[in-house]
């Protein structure tokens, strides 16, 4: 299955909560990391860390299908 099928294919219910969950993780990575006040630097990376696996969880869950039934 290509990848363009993949993403126009319907996702599982569980997928779609996980993939909101991500999006989530991923703007508040970016907030904490674009943030105009000084934090410190373990907040900062965490952010970073925040980001990376909110877009990552995004990424999977948007690409995972259900499968077809077999005739």
């Amino acid at each position: 299955m290509s990848i363009i099928k993949r993403l126009k294919a319907p996702t599982p219910s569980f997928f779609k909560k996980l993939c909101n969950i991500g999006i989530a993780l991923a703007a508040v990575g970016g907030a904490i990391v674009t943030a105009p006040v000084i934090l410190p630097a373990v907040i900062v990376s965490a952010g970073g860390y925040l980001a990376v696996a909110g877009a990552v969880i995004g990424a999977v869950s948007q690409v995972t299908v259900q499968k077809e039934d077999e005739k």
